[in-house]
């Protein structure tokens, strides 16, 4: 199967037409107590969008059968779609072939499967790397790796502005190094980070590079050849798609030399009574009835996304941070985390002596949906000497009107509390 060509936003496109974006998203009719919902929590769920649900009432209602497993036609039609969305997937990532691509049920699965399939290559004295910045699902498997296998496991930290600088990672990297794991972006403070310069220094002492994407596939154009990692995961639910679907990207030779994470069903060639032959990438890693609905779901939403344009996503999505930046500054007593180099979609903020969670219940009474805790990144917090933050994270569909409501019920939190 091949790949169908990438399409690429040309420089100077015009903007995202917010509104008929939104006209896409049924959802965001809602209305909370007489408000309209104002949704800036993208970064834990994505809202969906007309074609991915219709993407999957078609499947369901039409060729909904096993993957893979029948001669009969909607069997045959029902693998010819799953197969469609890998190859989708494969080229939303810059893949040079489908077969890089496994189906996981998102990122934590992804990078799980990973930290397995590697732990023989980690021996004592050898040196895991991740960051500072790093959601739990990147820090504890391999954390754990670490330990299982008497491994040094290190920590690149962030600077002032919240930042993995190229000193830092040099700081640590060295010929005992393994493996070096490490966001696309920050799920907590939308830190873009330098991938591909820090891939480019692990290859040097041959580490292998593991990319949690899970922000960075919603809110950056991707492609992994010119990242340089050799592996990337995301999820389906932050890309506009379905839950329980998530995508890993291996790099073709890695791919063949890793065990499977699990077994059973859909991931052999032949089993005997004492030894069995596994398949080839990717079915190796898909043991099981795959999600077929929702790979259709995902490849839809990924469709959708390309269609819209990846990089004018970015560039909509970048202004509107920076606008909450700005507006949030102004407020007395609101800090904001971070001054990231280059940042994404996401803002996290406090406003001293109020909890976060306390600024949360206020914001939702206002009909304004934000994430208020630790974002899954407690070393983060630790760092930061927190042990929360308000989070308000931007979509395609996001518009400058919701950010002036934030404000304003921002605003209104810290008036409330005196």
């Amino acid at each position: 199967m091949t790949i169908p060509a990438r399409t690429e936003t040309a420089a100077g496109a015009p903007p995202l037409e917010v509104e008929r974006v939104r006209a896409e998203f049924p959802i965001l009719g809602r209305r909370f107590g007489g408000r309209p919902l104002v949704y800036l929590d993208s970064a834990a769920t994505a809202q969906k969008p007309r074609a991915v649900l219709e993407a999957l009432q078609r499947f369901y209602g039409e060729s909904n059968a096993s993957v893979a497993r029948g001669v009969h036609r909607l069997s045959a039609e029902a693998t010819a779609a799953y197969e469609a969305a890998r190859a989708t997937v494969a080229a939303f990532l810059g893949a040079a072939e489908p077969s890089e691509v496994a189906f996981v049920r998102g990122t934590t699965e992804g990078i799980n499967l990973l930290a397995a399939g590697l732990a023989s290559r980690i021996g004592a004295g050898d040196e895991i790397l991740v960051t500072r910045l790093d959601h739990h699902s990147n820090f504890v498997p391999w954390q754990r790796l670490a330990a299982e296998r008497g491994a040094r496991f290190r920590i690149a930290d962030i600077d002032a502005d919240g930042d993995v600088t190229l000193d830092e990672i040099d700081r640590w990297l060295g010929g005992r190094t393994r493996v070096v794991a490490l966001p696309h972006v920050s799920n907590a403070l939308g830190t873009v980070l330098p991938v591909a310069e820090i891939a480019a220094r692990a290859r040097r002492v041959g580490a292998l590079v593991v990319v949690d994407g899970a922000q960075g596939a919603p809110h950056l154009p991707v492609d992994v050849a010119a990242l340089g990692c050799d592996a990337y995961a995301f999820s389906g639910h932050k890309t506009y798609g379905p839950t329980g679907i998530g995508a890993l990207w291996i790099r073709r030779e890695l791919g063949r030399e890793l065990p499977p994470y699990q077994t059973g069903g859909g991931m052999i060639r032949t089993v005997g009574d004492e030894t069995t032959d596994f398949a080839e990438p990717p079915q190796r890693f898909e043991a099981g009835t795959p999600a077929a609905a929702e790979a259709v779901g995902l490849a839809a939403a990924l469709d959708w996304m390309t269609a819209l344009g990846p990089a004018r996503i970015a560039a909509h999505e970048s202004a509107l941070a920076a606008e909450l930046v700005a507006r949030l500054e102004r407020i007395p007593r609101v800090v904001v985390l971070g001054r990231p180099r280059e940042r994404a979609g996401v803002v996290s903020f406090l406003v001293e002596g109020i909890h976060a969670h306390d600024v949360g219940t206020v914001l939702d009474h206002e009909g304004i949906a934000v994430r208020a805790g630790h974002h899954c990144a407690q070393p983060l917090m630790r760092r930061l000497g927190v042990p929360a933050t308000v989070r308000a994270s931007f979509a395609a569909y996001s518009t400058a009107a919701e950010v002036e409501a934030l404000a304003a019920a921002v605003e209104k939190a810290r008036t409330l509390f005196g």
